[in-house]
């Protein structure tokens, strides 16, 4: 059931929050054990929290818009007396003393912690593995990745064992996972969602983001966790209720940008077939549909640059300290940034304002750019990343991950919705792009979209009773 239909009858009182946490923890027992994407339950503290819920309802009191839905939150985001590990050894104990003020917000709009969802080791890389918890596998293939970073959201809510669930994105970590396990993820425009505390409040490519199992919920969740807060400097003024509004628009004239290779990148040909299928799914809205895309000359040099300065600002001191307990990837994004010089920081930087200049002037023409949101499907759960796409080899541990982190250099928000399943039956993601700082209308053009997909929805097997 949709997280809104379970709000609805909640307010309704046809259910309880009680009824409803009782049957998230059901599916969640019976199903994890499977897939290995909860990772930390809290289920004494939330069944308190869905008791007071139902107490406040019982007297016309409701606590927000997320009033009673059980939620897990990934095990990056500091939450207030639950353990935390970051998916590092380091932090295998780990509790904190207070919540970031996006776990704070989530839980003032009324909504019921259930516990955490897995990650990669400091969310580096898109496949959900760490030393701590383990790998979370795909649920439409056990055998499978699910990517990541948010893997262990995206797992929960395509098994039905959370209705809403959030995430964080630098390089695809929200979209990804989504498209790998079926599922919604937006990754919203720099400052949408603050990021506080953060040691890096100036950084624009990392994100916080909703993730569902359709686009409404989606909404339904950013309406929650967007708004401005005076310690975020990127912080964009407008109020989380615009996303709270309905989502239906008329398509008619809207010119769409249709994808190519993005400059010679290498896409597996089943995700090419799948995406490039629903184009006609555009054409019904009434969208004109051109084949064009923005020079993304530099992206990926610029992505690279921005990444290991932030790896090295954040992780340096533990690498210092520690490393032989971190991971080798981590460890080569520090020593990255530790090498870059005043020259090489200047020239990403001038080369992004470029790429962002391209990138705003083709944006003047279309609305909407949309893409593959990965280049393969999910591969072996035991190969850490891919190393090769259609023959064409690859250097990095991310460069599989190109059609999804040249979109992050950009600023522009993007978001990864259900597209199709290859023949052998597993998922991909296809991502829209808007026009700068217009997530609610990528909600509107993601929501169209979906509704041409018709009602049939394909569930994976282990989730089903």
């Amino acid at each position: 059931m949709p997280a809104r239909e379970l709000a609805r009858r909640m307010r309704r009182k046809d259910v309880s929050a009680r009824e409803v946490l009782a049957a998230h923890l059901r599916q969640i027992a019976r199903v994890n054990p499977q897939v290995n994407a909860m990772v930390t339950l809290v289920a004494e503290e939330a069944r308190k929290a869905a008791a007071r819920a139902d107490e406040e309802a019982a007297h016309g009191r409701f606590l927000g818009p997320l009033h009673g839905l059980p939620i897990a939150h990934k095990d990056l985001q500091d939450t207030k007396g639950i353990r935390t590990t970051y998916g590092s050894p380091l932090f295998r104990d780990h509790v904190p003393d207070r919540d970031t003020l996006l776990i704070e917000r989530i839980r003032q709009a009324g909504a019921v912690t259930l516990g955490k969802t897995n990650t990669p080791e400091f969310g580096a890389g898109s496949q959900t593995f760490n030393p701590v918890f383990g790998a979370t596998l795909n649920p439409y293939d056990l055998t499978k990745t699910c990517g990541g970073s948010s893997g262990g959201a995206a797992v929960a809510l395509a098994c039905g064992m959370l209705p809403i669930a959030d995430g964080s994105d630098t390089g695809g970590s929200l979209r990804n996972p989504a498209a790998f396990c079926n599922v919604v993820g937006f990754r919203t425009s720099p400052g949408r969602v603050p990021r506080v505390p953060t040691s890096s409040a100036w950084n624009t490519i990392s994100v916080l983001g909703p993730m569902a199992r359709d686009v409404a919920d989606a909404a339904l969740l950013l309406s929650a966790i967007a708004g401005p807060d005076a310690r975020a400097p990127l912080a964009i003024p407008e109020p989380g209720a615009r996303f709270a509004h309905p989502l239906d628009r008329d398509f008619k004239g809207v010119r769409v940008a249709w994808f190519q290779d993005l400059g010679g990148l290498p896409f597996d040909r089943r995700v090419r077939e799948a995406v490039n299928a629903q184009q006609r799914a555009f054409t019904a809205l009434g969208c004109i549909v051109e084949q064009a895309e923005p020079d993304f000359r530099e992206a990926d040099r610029v992505f690279k640059v921005l990444r290991a300065l932030s790896f090295h600002g954040q992780h340096a001191d533990k690498v210092q300290r520690h490393r032989a307990k971190i991971k080798a990837t981590v460890i080569e994004e520090v020593e990255r940034g530790a090498r870059l010089t005043g020259p090489d920081i200047t020239a990403a930087e001038t080369q992004r304002s470029r790429l962002y200049a391209r990138f705003a002037e083709f944006m003047a023409r279309y609305e909407f750019f949309v893409l593959p949101t990965t280049q393969a499907p999910p591969f072996d759960v035991n190969q850490p990343y891919l190393t090769e796409i259609e023959g064409v080899p690859l250097e990095g541990y991310i460069d599989w991950m190109r059609s999804c982190y040249y979109i992050t250099v950009t600023g522009h928000p993007a978001i990864s919705v259900p597209a199709g399943f290859t023949a052998e039956g597993l998922p991909v993601g296809l991502q829209i792009v808007g026009r700068r700082q217009d997530d609610f209308g990528v909600l509107q053009m993601a929501y169209a979209f979906e509704r041409t997909q018709g009602p049939a929805r394909r569930w994976p097997a282990v989730a089903n009773p």
